[in-house]
């Protein structure tokens, strides 16, 4: 696809300074620009490449002033850097554009869906599915029985979606993704074995939830495990059995959030954090990478470290540990220069 710059300053409410009518059909780092893409340029320290990048268009804000002659067409906006981001939207949007069924597809005869359905080759939709306007199921996806997706949710290639999982309106799942696998739930018999719990409960995803490659959620032993409307994962995580994550709250990759454990609003938590079941962690808490949490958190913590401690306790203890060899010499001199008395 071809745009041009008046039609993207139109997208953007933006005025073009250059040639109106110049094409571009790719993006571009504004230092790897090259005839044909588009780039834009919010962050001063890459300012001298707008003198050298062979980019055809360049979005940038309207205090830019340049020092010298441009090559390249300029789309100036109020803010360049969230009007990229839009256009990438834009550009996403457009690109994935698909419809109609493919073939070879099992669709049960109860099923149902709304218009624009996109359903790729070789994927299996179970009974009783119901599914919005909108719906893009790449090649590969398993949608089992009585399952239910809103509108405007993509499903890309592979992801198994097992029966019961209840999907909002503009989801994004990625490729791998699991929902709706049975929780980790067995109890010890009095030989030495463990005997399964039967999960009986769904999965819940509220509206415009996105979910990582290879991320895996778990149903619920009984009721739900429910993530809330804007929480974001990142790619292989796991999410157990009766987790409740609150709305807008952001995790990052190779975290792990053992069963029945409820994790509030607007939380920021960081990669290969360890959260263990059955505790409570409030709004607005910050957990940074690699943390270990074993306890309830009040809401605005911030928290580092394994077993986790505040963040500026962890950071006053770091300067103690890392000093511990020439704490421990100077202990021995003492103990040396005491027994030689």
């Amino acid at each position: 696809m071809k745009f041009t710059a008046s039609q993207i300053a139109g997208i953007l409410e933006g005025e073009v300074e250059g040639n109106p009518e110049i094409t571009v059909h790719k993006l571009s780092k504004i230092e790897e620009g090259e005839d044909g893409s588009l780039t834009f340029l919010a962050n001063p320290k890459y300012t001298p490449y707008i003198y050298s990048t062979q980019a055809s268009i360049t979005i940038v804000n309207r205090s830019f002033k340049p020092d010298h002659v441009l090559k390249t067409t300029l789309i100036k906006v109020d803010d360049a850097y969230k009007s990229f981001s839009k256009l990438l939207e834009y550009y996403n949007q457009a690109k994935n554009v698909k419809t109609g069924i493919e073939n070879p597809v099992f669709l049960s005869d109860s099923a149902s869906y709304g218009t624009g359905l996109y359903l790729g080759a070789f994927s299996y939709v179970g009974e009783h599915v119901k599914m919005g306007n909108e719906v893009k199921i790449y090649p590969n996806v398993y949608i089992g029985d009585n399952v239910t997706i809103g509108n405007n949710v993509t499903v890309f290639a592979g992801a198994k979606i097992y029966s019961d999982t209840q999907i909002g309106n503009k989801c994004v799942i990625h490729s791998g993704v699991i929902l709706g696998a049975d929780g980790f739930g067995f109890v010890p018999n009095g030989n030495g074995e463990f005997s399964k719990v039967p999960q009986t409960g769904n999965v819940v995803l509220e509206d415009d939830v996105d979910v990582g490659a290879g991320t895996t959620i778990d149903r619920a032993t009984l009721g739900s495990t429910i993530l809330r409307k804007g929480v974001k994962l990142d790619n292989q995580i796991q999410i157990a059995h009766n987790v409740e994550i609150g709305e807008h709250t952001v995790i990052a990759a190779q975290t792990g959030i053992a069963g029945s454990t409820k994790i509030g609003k607007n939380c920021l938590i960081g990669g290969q954090v360890g959260i263990v079941g059955h505790i409570v962690i409030g709004d607005g808490v910050k957990i940074q990478a690699q943390s270990g949490i074993g306890r309830n958190i009040k809401d605005g913590e911030i928290l580092q470290g394994s077993p986790s401690l505040h963040y500026g306790d962890f950071n006053k203890s770091y300067v103690h540990f890392k000093n511990l060899p020439k704490l421990v010499n100077r202990l021995e001199q003492l103990e040396k220069n005491k027994t030689s008395e």
